[in-house]
């Protein structure tokens, strides 16, 4: 989730999960921009599997008013049907249930939709077509699996879509799937007076990774490592690791401790395109969402403030990492 603003006249572009930062609308989209004068007097965040809450209060200490083109980059949205990845499952104009107010009073922001493969905007080809810009809804799916050879071997080409075979019963069916990446950005325009400090604050559902089980107990193989990746990712400690082992149904097979995984991640480096030196108060809230659930990420200081809730706390807060959270949500047949 990220946060865009645009000073001065309009700008442009897309992204994925991340922090407010400053932009302008230019016919290549829209582009992150640094902005000296307005300073992230503090930042608010809340994360857990069912929403994102962001509450932010930016000062300008420049003497002008300032007339902002506020962008916030949505998380990338990746086709995957082989994996347990949880999607946001709103309309397709609104796909994250995003919500944002200014000072308190809602915002009707504007919606720009991109439509990626290997890096290349392809949203003229999908447009062009037909498709929804959307790939993981039913629409989308039965379209693309309906198109003609021709449109078929073009968007495989394009890397827009990827083939499936597979036997029902009648023989073996190829089908095609959407496999382009989905990049939304809402943008809407806010007055930042001198001297003063305003609120922002947005909502919205999250997507969520995740597996079936828990990966990173077995043994390294053909080169990697699970507890090391997991390790650097989420700081998964010792202490950690034992209590996910104490839970082993067969201490032979780490595949059956009694959880699945879910996995969150927010991109906090854009924070860093504000005035000032950084965030001046910074505060993180990790919600679990069961008792029963386990929870692991990077950070100092972190406190257990509730029964499900963990809380980090930074001033003059320079972000230069991705925040990634691990859940291991309990399995319903273990609690």
């Amino acid at each position: 989730m990220r946060f865009a603003l645009v000073a001065g006249m309009l700008l442009a572009s897309g992204s994925a999960f991340a922090n407010d930062t400053s932009a302008v609308l230019t016919t290549g989209g829209l582009e992150f921009i640094t902005n000296q004068d307005i300073v992230m007097a503090s930042e608010e965040l809340f994360i857990s599997t069912e929403e994102i809450r962001v509450v932010y209060e930016f000062r300008n200490d420049g003497k002008e008013d300032q007339n902002i083109l506020v962008a916030f980059p949505m998380p990338d949205i990746v086709p995957d049907f082989y994996s347990p990845v949880s999607f946001p499952t709103g309309p397709d104009d609104n796909l994250f249930e995003f919500k944002t107010t200014f000072n308190g009073v809602p915002v009707d922001a504007t919606l720009h939709e991109y439509a990626f493969s290997h890096g290349v905007d392809r949203s003229d080809v999908i447009r062009e077509l037909g498709l929804p810009i959307v790939p993981i809804n039913e629409a989308a799916t039965n379209v693309a699996d309906s198109l003609d050879d021709a449109t078929i071997a073009r968007l495989l080409h394009l890397g827009l879509l990827s083939p499936d075979e597979y036997d029902v019963g009648n023989g073996m069916e190829k089908h095609y799937y959407p496999s382009w990446t989905y990049k939304a950005t809402y943008t809407w325009e806010g007055n930042f007076p001198a001297g003063e400090t305003v609120k922002v604050e947005h909502r919205y559902k999250p997507s969520v990774g995740g597996t079936v089980g828990v990966s990173f107990l077995g043994e390294p193989f053909e080169g990697y490592d699970p507890a090391a990746e997991y390790r650097t990712k989420y700081c998964t400690d010792e202490a950690f690791i034992k209590t996910v082992r104490g839970t082993l149904t067969n201490p032979e097979e780490p595949w059956s401790a009694p959880f699945y995984e879910s996995w969150i991640s927010y991109i906090l480096t854009t924070g860093g395109n504000w005035g000032g030196n950084g965030i001046e108060k910074f505060r993180l809230v990790v919600d679990k969402g069961s008792t029963d659930n386990l929870v692991s990420f990077c950070g100092d200081d972190v406190k257990k403030i509730g029964p499900t809730t963990f809380e980090m706390v930074k001033t003059d807060f320079w972000p230069e990492d991705e925040l990634n959270i691990l859940i291991l949500d309990r399995q319903p047949a273990y609690q």
